[in-house]
């Protein structure tokens, strides 16, 4: 599947949505409405420990990708309002920012258990 990863500041729930997604076999992007100037540390931690690359990884604005290119588009849960895109499903995960590494990996799980609910629903 092509998938889109929407948040607010791309630095931490889509851009482990990206990785994650990757490392299964999916093609991923994700990206901000307001992109943050760096990925949280903390994101790439949890993605490191999974054997998921960070290199290159930042964050990236929505105007950079076209939406209608992806399969489906996935809101992180953060209020994302972009009237020119359609947003497939909304995941309403809560936000890692300032917590400790283990709300980040108990995200990471969440994110991964996802995206093998839609790898289900994909193939029946």
């Amino acid at each position: 599947m092509r998938l889109l990863f929407v948040c607010v500041g791309n630095s931490c729930r889509s851009q482990m949505a990206e990785g994650i997604a990757r490392s299964m076999g999916h093609q991923a992007d994700s990206a901000g409405t307001h992109p943050a100037q760096k990925i949280a540390e903390n994101a790439e931690i949890v993605l490191n420990s999974r054997g998921i690359s960070t290199d290159g990884m930042k964050p990236k604005s929505i105007d950079l990708f076209s939406p209608s290119e992806y399969d489906m588009v996935i809101s992180m849960g953060c209020g994302v309002h972009c009237p020119a895109i359609k947003i497939d499903q909304d995941w309403g995960l809560d936000d890692p920012v300032g917590h400790q590494l283990s709300v980040y990996e108990k995200t990471a799980s969440e994110i991964e258990r996802r995206i093998k609910s839609l790898e289900d629903h994909s193939s029946s």
